[in-house]
């Protein structure tokens, strides 16, 4: 018997046999490779248990935790959570626990190898991208984890599963400018620090001595690095169910509110994105169509702001959801199809982008996002800076490097129907700071993006 099925069966004997009780385990590793001024200073693991339980009898719901998982703290930790659920607030928003429900299947076995890697593989990952980027400086980490989870209830569901993520993220700097480059992966194999070391050492040397610009409203293209924050933002703030439930949400559901080219999924299965194919209540995940083909098809939900809208969960509750909402943690922007991307020089690095860079009469290259911060929920206005690399395009070709700049923009609005004007080929991984959560993000031509003045305001 598993300890979320030893812990359920504890709790319901101390609570009573009409209590609903569930259960989530998790066993988290995780290891770091930090490298500053073109060296390895730090290497930290953690390794962590945390027990989660939740018990809700008699029309209240209560949750603890422990991460001591030996016999007397889940005595204490049950004997805890009885005493306060009997004490807790009614909970009216209760959807019940999960019935069983098989899970969905992976095409592969996590790879534990990623998962656990020693620093010696991470190291050698760093030596390949500093040596790539050659006399600039480097600066940034290399990060492996991998994430056990196991969960019971009272109604019968179990599940366990097992989730492994590799990430690199660093930058080169010359005096007057920083070029960045990042990637992840379910597989280690799939991160060449050669190659990313290369890219941000091209694009940090591109972008030196930058020009003032005026701002306005600019044709862009968004490098996947650009990209993925914008995807991460409208899974927060949009496809939410709780915002969508309480009207915070831009979300219209059946209606045409993105470009005809834009689907945009929430994928724990496939593509080189990792992702849990069950949530913290035991529903399974599986693919999520969020937009398709321009039309708004659905939001996340956990079991809460389900029941609210009369519909199913979508296995997307997390530990937060019930007072942040349920949102998508693996999504994918389909990207345009077409050949692989090939490595050319200059400081757009791949032939997805210079594909749709060759198209602009006059605008941006945007390398990345940073400090972007929402103004708007219901529009989804967005402010925020440029960073690592922005160029003017004249005529189809990159001509000159360009000083960073704050937006001012709707994410929503930059999508619509005839805003779209391309996308590229190739959608490659990248990892969320908080949590095991992703966005697979290629490039994007849009029609204008609202630059609103320099870096300083």
């Amino acid at each position: 018997m598993s300890i979320a099925e030893q812990v359920v069966e504890a709790a319901r004997r101390a609570a009573g046999g009409s209590a609903d009780v569930d259960v989530n385990v998790e066993h988290t590793h995780e290891a770091l490779t930090r490298f500053a001024n073109s060296y390895i200073h730090q290497n930290v693991a953690s390794d962590t248990d945390t027990v989660t339980l939740r018990i809700h009898l008699d029309g209240r719901t209560a949750v603890n935790s422990t991460t001591v998982i030996d016999d007397a703290a889940l005595a204490a930790l049950v004997e805890r959570t009885v005493a306060a659920v009997r004490l807790s607030p009614a909970d009216p928003g209760w959807a019940g626990l999960s019935g069983p429900a098989k899970l969905p299947e992976l095409p592969a076995a996590p790879d534990t190898a990623t998962g656990d890697a020693a620093p010696e593989v991470r190291a050698d990952q760093v030596k390949a991208y500093i040596e790539a980027i050659g006399g600039l400086t480097a600066a940034g980490y290399y990060r492996n984890r991998m994430v056990v989870t196991e969960y019971a209830n009272s109604e019968g569901q179990t599940a366990r599963g097992t989730v492994v993520e590799a990430a690199i993220d660093g930058i080169a700097k010359t005096a007057t400018s920083d070029g960045a480059s990042r990637q992840a992966s379910r597989l280690m194999a799939d991160l060449d620090g050669a190659a990313l070391g290369a890219r941000a050492a091209a694009k940090a040397l591109a972008s030196q001595e930058p020009i003032e610009l005026e701002p306005g409203e600019y044709e862009v293209v968004l490098e996947p690095t650009a990209v993925s924050d914008v995807l991460w933002v409208l899974s927060g703030y949009g496809f939410n169910g709780k915002a969508y439930n309480e009207g915070t949400s831009f979300v219209k559901l059946g209606e045409a509110q993105f470009d005809p080219s834009v689907t945009l999924v929430d994928d724990p299965l496939s593509g080189p994105a990792a992702g849990a194919v069950f949530d913290v209540e035991g529903t399974p995940r599986d693919v999520l169509t969020l937009v398709r083909d321009g039309v708004t098809r659905a939001v996340a939900h956990d079991r809460r702001s389900a029941l609210e809208a009369g519909v199913a969960s979508t296995g997307h509750a997390s530990a937060e959801s019930a007072v942040h909402g349920a949102e998508p943690v693996n999504v994918r922007l389909e990207p345009s199809g077409g050949a692989a991307p090939t490595e050319v020089e200059g400081p757009a690095a791949d032939s997805a982008v210079l594909g749709l860079v060759a198209g602009v009469r006059r605008g941006l290259l945007v390398t990345d996002h940073w400090y972007t911060r929402c103004l708007d929920p219901r529009r989804l206005v967005m402010t925020g800076l440029t960073r690592n690399g922005v160029w003017l395009i004249e005529n189809g070709e990159i001509t000159r490097p360009v000083k960073n700049l704050r937006f001012t923009q709707s994410y929503p609005e930059a999508l619509a129907p005839g805003r779209v004007l391309g996308i590229g080929s190739h959608a490659p991984a990248f990892a969320s700071k908080y949590g095991v959560a992703s966005a697979m993000a290629p490039a994007l031509w849009l029609a204008g993006w609202n630059f609103t003045g320099g870096a300083s305001g």
